[in-house]
């Protein structure tokens, strides 16, 4: 950032604009430092309190992630009233990207996605860095196949011992159990959980958890998994908010009847995910070994943290059905779809 040029708003120029959220407008540019499309995230600073919090959370953060799984910051640019943060231009989300497929991803491709997905977040929580909002709009898909984290704006460093946070973290649907009774203890499990959900929905097609509000999560949860007991997750029966619940005891059904597209393996891998217990969910290092990804080869879990899985022969993205990338002038008509600007 040192070079002639960056730090400097006038070394950008804007083409269209991609999306804007509370707090920040997300553009598609150009530069003449960097090759390619760039992505400027302006956030503005006259805001409540909580804007430049969350953004400058993201930038000491994204300064020190280098990995070709978490989407790459090039430049930071200060002025009187806005924080502008230049990305690499990334063409679409996980979310877009299943849409264009009619929500039904080659199973080659889920495969591709969840490891890319595994793999940068290992690469986070080996830093002790918990994304906290892990769902498929905050994570972007090039033209390649590679998978980026995205939206670090929710992220923290976790400290040790453990310290107190916020359950008012993760969209509701990618949010686990103990954080929706109220937990502010918590750890990367936190992140594997959204990992599960988002493995079945790439499977699957649709949401696993599609509540409207915290009790219809938990009806859904419970639904499916079985009602958690001391034996699942310590001390749920004296939690308060599992107490006013009032919900029937639900015995839960078996994975593998409620997705048919996965194999033994990977019902396995999502049940690991999905545990009530956060200490006895996988890790992510641990899940890029299980049995599910034995398709790849070993040189997989050799390579340096900015390269590439596609940049071996044995691996590459599988054309979906429908799938198409999303050209500039569809772009903002598209765009409506993600939920929030990230990027």
């Amino acid at each position: 950032m040192l070079d002639l040029g960056f730090g400097k708003i006038e070394s950008y120029v804007k083409l269209e604009k991609l999306g804007e959220g509370t707090y920040a407008t997300v553009y598609k540019g150009t530069s003449s430092l960097l090759s390619g499309y760039i992505a400027l995230k302006e956030i503005r600073l006259e805001q409540e309190e909580g804007a430049p919090c969350t953004a400058l959370r993201e930038v000491s953060l994204l300064k020190g992630l280098k990995h070709n799984n978490i989407v790459s910051l090039y430049d930071i640019i200060f002025d009187k009233t806005t924080l502008t943060l230049v990305f690499e231009y990334v063409e679409k989300d996980l979310k877009q990207y299943m849409d264009d497929c009619g929500n039904l991803l080659h199973m080659k491709n889920v495969c591709l996605f969840l490891f890319q997905l595994l793999r940068g977040l290992e690469y986070c929580h080996a830093r002790k860095i918990l994304h906290r909002d892990l769902k498929p709009q905050n994570l972007l898909i090039n033209e390649r196949g590679e998978l980026k984290l995205a939206d670090f704006g929710l992220a923290r460093i976790k400290s040790f011992p453990t310290k107190t946070y916020s359950n008012e973290v993760v969209t509701l649907w990618y949010r686990p159990p103990d954080v929706l009774l109220g937990s502010t203890e918590y750890s990367t499990p936190i992140d594997i959980w959204a990992v599960g959900c988002i493995f079945y929905e790439m499977a699957c097609g649709r949401p696993l958890f599609a509540g409207a509000k915290v009790e219809e999560e938990l009806h859904l949860i419970f639904k499916y998994l079985g009602t958690p007991t001391e034996r699942t997750l310590p001390g749920v029966t004296s939690n308060i908010d599992f107490q006013a619940l009032r919900l029937p005891f639900y015995y839960g059904e078996p994975l593998s009847r409620v997705i048919s597209r996965l194999d033994q393996n990977g019902i396995d891998l999502l049940e690991k995910f999905l545990r009530y217990n956060p200490n006895s969910r996988i890790s992510a290092r641990d899940a890029m070994t299980h049995k599910f990804f034995s398709c790849y080869p070993p040189e997989i879990h050799t390579l340096g943290p900015l390269q590439s899985i596609l940049d071996l022969d044995e691996i590459s993205l599988t054309k979906d059905h429908g799938s198409k990338l999303i050209s500039s002038s569809l772009m903002k008509t598209t765009i409506s779809k993600r939920s929030s600007v990230h990027l």
